[in-house]
């Protein structure tokens, strides 16, 4: 499952300083502003082991593709993804379930209501 839009990046167009924060802020669906606030303070608890840790990353981390969504809700959705693929693959089950569903009442319909077409699959069956 490690395709582009699972993989994390340094976002450069949102960067501050490299860009890692806003790739984590990206990669996890959290506002950029929090990542940073939670870097500034590990910045502090750990006696400032985060950075180094910040540059390796930031040397290590591809760039982020320029057109890697196509819009704000392919976004939120890989970020889903990345999150809790279990979760979001529960939710396409229960998209499917509920298409299937509702395919079923349009074809008891046509088919209550057309006599011949209900004949002729009476017929096939």
């Amino acid at each position: 499952m490690n395709t582009p839009r699972t993989t994390l990046y340094k976002d450069k167009q949102n960067a501050k300083l490299m860009g890692v924060c806003a790739g984590i802020a990206d990669y996890t669906g959290v506002d950029a502003l929090w990542v940073r606030l939670g870097a500034v303070f590990l910045l502090f608890a750990l006696s400032g082991m985060i950075i180094p840790l910040y540059f390796v990353a930031g040397l290590l981390l591809n760039n982020k593709p320029a057109q890697l969504y196509t819009d704000p809700e392919e976004q939120k959705y890989w970020q889903g993804v990345r999150q809790s693929p279990k979760r979001t693959a529960r939710e396409i089950r229960a998209r499917f379930k509920d298409i299937d569903r509702r395919l079923a009442e349009v074809e008891a319909y046509y088919v209550s209501s057309n006599p011949r077409l209900n004949a002729e699959i009476e017929r096939l069956r």
